[in-house]
């Protein structure tokens, strides 16, 4: 139990339990004080660290002596400044594939609530407003047989495009940073500008990196792109999206509707968002099934040991040393 290792967010208890039997484990908790100075501390003579949901770049683990590993219990890694950890030769490690299917099912679930309107109605019929037959405020918009265009063809965007494709008869639309021939054979997805992909689809799916090329990637000139029918998901990150650009689209109704499960600021507290009635919003729930999230933890474990014990972690993130 010589080598320390550092939770920085809450983790799954059974994966908690191996690892205080195996290492000297120190957790980071908000209700004790400033969670950066927290780690600033414990990363001094730390091996690895696990969790999620924290920045972690130069100034966070600027004490930290003999890092090895940062393993996050997620697909995304904004949070990590990659630039120092490979300066630093720090190994990240993520857990993809593991929430695909799961992250795909979401984006559904979000596309369809939006189009027919399902939280707004529910709420209209829950508070007795449904005292007579439904009219043209009540009505939503077609999924089957509707066009898809999916902002990044990777593996969570492909689960979305087989959905659409096999379930809904779909018209797939696709724009990554390169053509993905042979995985858009398989939903007889097209590849277009992003352009042409906003001008043409019935609804707007982005499931990208957020990275300097995707920074605001949907503002106010691509939405005005978009057909007043349409609907716009997001599954990916927050910033990809113009928020203010997208109320200003809703509210002059530029756009039919919107989901989201992620925004720039999270958590979301308040947003002129919530007072709009044409978007579910939903706190950050891609992964959150138990089911998920428990191999999620148990790939964060495995990576982790990998990487204490000198190997190269299975779904490394900066796999250029070592």
């Amino acid at each position: 139990m010589n080598q320390k290792v550092v939770v920085f967010s809450q983790i799954d208890p059974d994966i908690l339990a191996r690892l205080q039997a195996q290492y000297q484990v120190v957790q980071i908790n908000p209700k004790l004080g400033d969670v950066n100075q927290q780690i600033s501390a414990a990363v001094q003579d730390a091996d690895g660290m696990i969790g999620a949901g924290r920045v972690l770049n130069a100034s966070t683990l600027a004490t930290a002596k003999k890092l090895k590993i940062i393993s996050s219990v997620s697909v995304g890694y904004d949070n990590y400044d990659l630039a120092y950890l490979n300066q630093q030769k720090i190994w990240l490690a993520n857990t993809p594939y593991v929430l695909t299917e799961t992250t795909a099912d979401l984006a559904f679930t979000l596309l369809m609530s939006a189009a027919r309107q399902v939280p707004r109605l529910d709420q209209w019929t829950k508070t007795g407003q449904w005292q007579r037959t439904v009219g043209a405020a009540q009505f939503g918009v077609d999924v089957f047989g509707k066009t898809l265009g999916i902002i990044g063809l990777g593996t969570i965007g492909a689960a979305i495009a087989r959905r659409g494709f096999h379930g809904f008869n779909m018209n797939i639309l696709y724009h990554n940073r390169q053509e993905k021939p042979e995985v858009a054979e398989a939903f007889n997805a097209q590849y277009c500008s992003l352009n042409t992909l906003l001008q043409q689809s019935d609804f707007v799916v982005v499931a990208v990196d957020l990275n300097a090329d995707s920074q605001a990637l949907i503002a106010a000139a691509e939405l005005a792109q978009m057909q007043a029918h349409a609907v716009l998901v997001n599954i990916s990150r927050g910033s990809v999206i113009d928020e203010n650009a997208l109320i200003e689209a809703l509210k002059s109704q530029q756009i039919f509707a919107a989901g989201l499960d992620v925004y720039q600021k999270e958590p979301l507290q308040s947003s002129e968002l919530f007072q709009l009635d044409r978007v579910v919003t939903l706190p950050h729930v891609g992964s959150a099934t138990a089911a998920t999230r428990k191999k999620m933890a148990e790939l964060a474990y495995k990576n982790l040991v990998d990487g204490l014990d000198g190997r190269k972690p299975r779904t490394l993130v900066n796999p250029s040393f070592g």
